[in-house]
């Protein structure tokens, strides 16, 4: 059998296959599909991770040091190779390789009720719920999201289940009111946007979508921010009526939490249910795309420079 082999950013824009550490944990599983979470590594690849930010933004089973080089990513779906668990599929926040080993609690059972397919979105919902309990949002609440890529989407997808909420996806791309229909919330381009928003979810990544964002929220409104810039800088127009509608921004990170649920829920918890929330098939509209394992070097730059990138999903050939 040969060697596992992983995805190494190697320099900056610069991929390539591997070997992977040895095989060293309580299971081994053979990776079936992997998920790309384009905002993030798009950041990693061009090494545009703050120093300040090296050690929390360490995915879990990451091999090297940012900014280069480095083993990342955190959705792979495989099926357990020996032992008690032998053939379940499960979800685990590993990077892009194609067999691996882990501690049986980092492996988390698919619901029977989700394909391994789809549950590549598993880390990309957790990310969604997560920015669904910071923004607080209630019953019959207007709600806006600016920005609609997967995690934006994902938590509009959440907010649109609640009863009575009214939920209006935002985005400079037009073809993305078919997604938002998929996902049962309206849509609109920022000239748009609608305002005297109760709660506004900003997952843009831009300057731009900030401002709109600001601008769509309704006095005392929150603005909930989903986005991560790594090194970069925005600016935010908090000139206007910010001050005067009493606005707050609350920065949202999958990293911890929320201190409401903390004393209540574990991480193992919101991945599980992250999981659960993937079985409605509308989610599939997410997937944009999908390359083999082996494929994968030449195409990753490409796939996170392209705008129109949801969730790229890796396929592997499992053995």
């Amino acid at each position: 059998m040969t060697d596992p082999t992983a995805l190494w950013i190697t320099a900056p824009e610069r991929a390539e296959l591997c070997r992977a550490g040895d095989l060293d944990g309580e299971i081994e599983v053979a990776a079936l599909f992997g998920g790309i979470s384009r905002g993030t590594e798009r950041l990693v690849f061009a090494g545009r991770v703050p120093a300040s930010e090296y050690d929390r933004m360490r995915a879990p089973f990451q091999e090297g040091d940012f900014p280069f080089p480095v083993k990342y990513g955190y959705a792979t779906v495989g099926r357990v190779r020996s032992g008690p668990r032998a053939g379940q599929e499960v979800f685990v926040l590993h990077p892009h390789q194609d067999r691996f080993a882990c501690p049986e609690t980092a492996a988390i059972a698919l619901p029977d009720a989700v394909p391994a397919a789809r549950a590549v979105l598993g880390a990309n919902m957790e990310t969604a719920l997560t920015v669904c309990w910071d923004a607080q949002v209630g019953p019959g609440d207007r709600v806006v999201v600016v920005g609609a890529g997967v995690i934006g989407a994902l938590a509009g997808y959440l907010c649109a289940r609640m009863p009575g909420t009214q939920v209006t996806l935002v985005d400079i791309a037009p073809e993305r009111a078919e997604l938002a229909a998929a996902l049962g919330c309206g849509f609109a381009g920022p000239e748009v946007a609608p305002g005297g928003a109760d709660v506004v979810i900003h997952a843009s990544a831009s300057s731009a979508g900030l401002a709109t964002a600001i601008d769509c929220a309704g006095p005392e409104g929150i603005i909930v921010e989903a986005s991560w810039y790594g090194a970069g800088e925005v600016s935010v127009p908090l000139g206007g009526a910010f001050h005067s509608g009493r606005l707050r921004i609350v920065g949202s990170q999958v990293g911890r939490i929320p201190p409401a649920r903390a004393p209540r829920w574990s991480y193992r918890r919101r991945l599980t249910t992250a999981l659960t929330l993937l079985a409605d098939p509308a989610l599939d509209v997410l997937i944009s795309g999908e390359t083999e394992f082996e494929d994968l070097p030449a195409r990753y730059g490409a796939i996170l420079d392209d705008p129109a990138t949801l969730c790229h999903r890796i396929r592997y050939a499992a053995r």
